[in-house]
């Protein structure tokens, strides 16, 4: 019995993703909140503009997903800062779509829909699970991270049509988004909602409420927001973020020294 504990508290903390916790759905939604206001930030207050920032904010995640991969183990910080960085890319490749191209957000939420179903087709052919509690190879955290930023994508896509192209705006959009997240959950307790599917589905979801509850603490009132702007809003949802992450650190090495002492 000593050995089999010994080897799931080995499998967990070589696990490349964080436990699944209220905290982290908290965590993520903030840290897609940042994602859409850090991008407006550098795009409209730093006057980077779309394209440079969309290149900076490329090179970023490449270094910093290399950094993440060349870990063998989940490291708190820098998962919590690809996401993010992840978060601003996915919603830039969006508003290039949109914006430098004229492709209709309809068109967009369609293709990013099928983009992301075949990356978790390609995902599960190859390794016959799409479950977040195995990547712990390289092939499984590759596909993953494919698939993050493509819900990233199709949330950006989604949540500005219907807040935007479909007029209900920032506010009734995040309820609307919260509803169907519930939806999900109520599903999975109580109608035993296949637990893969529930994540995945409520992870696409919260890239939607998070950008709509960004941009409705962000924008101006005359664009239907409260008018904090998106430094105060990025800054309020980073110290939480990096509070987590300084939390789950601490937790973590506890529970390291604990599986040590009884190994």
């Amino acid at each position: 019995m000593k050995s089999m504990t010994s080897n799931s508290n080995t499998a967990h903390l070589l696990n490349k993703v964080p436990e699944v916790t209220l905290l982290f759905w908290i965590v993520k939604i903030m840290a897609t909140t940042v994602g859409e206001t850090g991008a407006d930030f550098l795009i409209f207050k730093l006057k980077f503009g779309l394209a440079n920032t969309s290149y900076l904010s490329s090179i970023l995640l490449l270094v910093v997903l290399v950094i993440q991969i060349m870990y063998r183990k989940y490291v708190p910080w820098i998962y919590w800062l690809t996401v993010v960085l992840i978060s601003i890319v996915g919603t830039l490749i969006t508003d290039n779509l949109v914006d430098n191209y004229g492709v209709r957000l309809e068109t967009t939420t369609i293709v990013f829909s099928l983009v992301l179903m075949a990356t978790f087709g390609l995902w599960y052919m190859s390794q016959k699970t799409l479950s977040i509690h195995t990547i712990y190879t390289l092939k499984r955290e590759l596909y993953y991270w494919a698939a993050i930023l493509f819900t990233f994508a199709l949330g950006t896509a989604a949540g500005d049509l219907v807040s935007e192209s479909w007029h209900l705006g920032y506010a009734l959009s995040g309820l609307l988004f919260a509803a169907l997240i519930v939806m999900v959950i109520l599903s999975y307790y109580f109608f035993k909602a296949n637990a893969v599917m529930s994540f995945w589905i409520a992870y696409i979801l919260t890239r939607p409420l998070g950008a709509s509850l960004g941009d409705y603490l962000s924008q101006r009132h005359s664009h239907g927001g409260l008018g904090l702007g998106t430094v105060k809003t990025s800054i309020a949802f980073l110290i939480v973020i990096v509070g987590s992450v300084v939390y789950w650190s601490i937790s973590r090495m506890s529970r390291a020294s604990k599986a040590g002492e009884r190994g």
